[in-house]
Parts: C-alpha cells; structure tokens; sequence
C-alpha cells in the first residue's frame, strides 16, 4: 500500500477505522490503580474532561496570540509559504502546527505544568516528569492534513532510554469526523519499528494492524495520555469543524537521551536496509 499513491479519501477510508470508540474516564476522581495497570497494558488512557473549559479558553486565547498577533519566539509551521497568506483566515487554513512555545507564553506554559497533568504522569512513571517537548497541533476544516500512524519515540529529540508518555488536549471537540486521535491498543508492546519518509515520517502503512484501530474522542479540556512507542495517528479532516490540540511530551527524570547509533537501529533501515 505504501507503494501506491493514495488520494486523502482513500487514506481515510483504508488506514484509518471508526467503528471502534475507546470510553473515556469521566474525571480525574475515577482514575484508580487498575487504570495505571491498564495503561501499562494498552499503552493509553484517556480522561474526558480533565481540564476545565476556564483553563482550555485560556489556552486557546494563548495559542491564537501566538498564531496571529506575536509570535514571541515560538515556531510556526505553514502548509504553504507565509507569505502567499494575506488574510487571517488563509492564514489559520494553513497554520499546521506551533511549537517551542512553552517558555514563551505563560498561558500555555499552565496547562504543561498543570497539577492534573503532572500528577497523572507521575502516577505512571513513579518518578518525576520532566518535560521535554511542547506544541500545538492545528487541523483546519475542508481538509486538515493526516498525521499519518507512527510512534513519538522514533523522532530522535523523543528517544530516551525509558518509554516517554504524550499527552494530547482537546481544546476544540475531537470527534470521528475532524480528526480525533487513532490508536492501536498494546502496539507499544512490539517496542521501536522502523519508519520511512514517505508522506511524513511515519510507520509503513502495510505494517499498521489497521483492523485494531480504535478511536479516542475527547470535548475540550479531555486528555490523551499514551506511551511513547504506542502507534497512533489522525486522518484528515474533510467536516467544517477546526480541531486543535496541545501535545507535549514528559520523560522519566532518571532517563537519558539515546545516541544516534542506537537511534537508527531501533527507529530507522539504515542498517538494516528493510524496505517499506
């Protein structure tokens, strides 16, 4: 399949199921210890909501600053050149992603830091977290690209020697029609798979168990948490509804970066020369 060119429908037609709905838990008062034992099973969770609509309108305040008024040093990514956008909303269409914002903007700086956050991860590592990576993932209505399936850990600025975890936050509603998170439960336990530049780097989609896809939608202020090697991905978003998310990713404080040689024998073919 990885060979063949496919359009963005049959990418969201083939790769991609919907009949499967994880079931969220309902706040953070229904996590219990077999919850964590799960997690460790599935290699996700997810509480829908977590955070309150208070701290989720501030955080998007915060990012739209960012997006259209200053960018105070954070990185924006464009899905054309910035600029060919000449009004705000070209501008939103094509705004893919912000990132490396944290230190930057207050606002959004309280949601990576947020003690119900902090306190879930903690709960799974049994260590301190340290964050290690923050951004925002914007998928515009009428066709908001796929982030095709692949594990975090194989980008190598992720790859530490003891399992990260993402965390992924709904700011506007997550739903089967504009893109909400895919995933495929216990994939984490076949540990680093290759990945190859092809629409991004991503896993071969022929390797993808694409029959065990289960979808997790979240309201705004629901959180993803999930393992680093879990796979998972989004489709594209065809309906007329934005999605935007906040992802950042927290490493165990006694956890160390992998080195390059051993970065490109667990993540990449180059040697072991396996094709997609």
């Amino acid at each position: 399949m990885s060979k063949v060119e496919l359009t963005p429908e049959q990418i969201n037609n083939e790769l991609y199921r919907y009949d499967k709905v994880h079931v969220s838990l309902k706040g953070k008062d229904e996590l219990l210890d077999q919850h964590i034992q799960e997690y460790r099973r599935d290699g996700f969770l997810s509480i829908d909501p977590l955070l309150d609509q208070a701290v989720v309108n501030t955080a998007i305040e915060g990012l739209m600053d960012l997006a259209f008024v200053d960018r105070k040093g954070a990185k924006l990514q464009f899905s054309k050149p910035e600029k060919e956008l000449h009004t705000l909303e070209e501008r939103e269409l094509a705004i893919r992603k912000v990132s490396e914002f944290v230190n930057e903007e207050e606002r959004l700086k309280a949601v990576a830091y947020h003690p119900k956050i902090i306190n879930v991860i903690r709960q799974i590592f049994g260590e301190e977290p340290v964050l290690i990576q923050d951004m925002a993932l914007l998928k515009p209505p009428h066709g908001g690209g796929e982030k095709p399936w692949h594990q975090d850990m194989a980008y190598g600025n992720l790859t530490y020697t003891k399992a990260v975890i993402g965390v992924w936050i709904a700011l506007d509603e997550a739903t089967v029609n504009n893109g909400c998170m895919h995933v495929i439960p216990r994939s984490h336990q076949e540990g680093a798979t290759p990945h190859y530049a092809i629409r991004d780097w991503q896993l071969c989609d022929i390797q993808v168990p694409v029959e065990r896809d289960v979808i997790v939608p979240l309201k705004p202020g629901g959180v993803l948490f999930f393992h680093g090697m879990l796979y998972h991905g989004t489709p594209y978003n065809f309906s007329t509804d934005r999605r935007r998310a906040l992802q950042f990713h927290y490493a165990p404080a006694s956890s160390v970066r992998v080195g390059p040689h051993e970065y490109k024998r667990m993540f990449t073919n180059e040697l072991s020369g396996a094709e997609c």
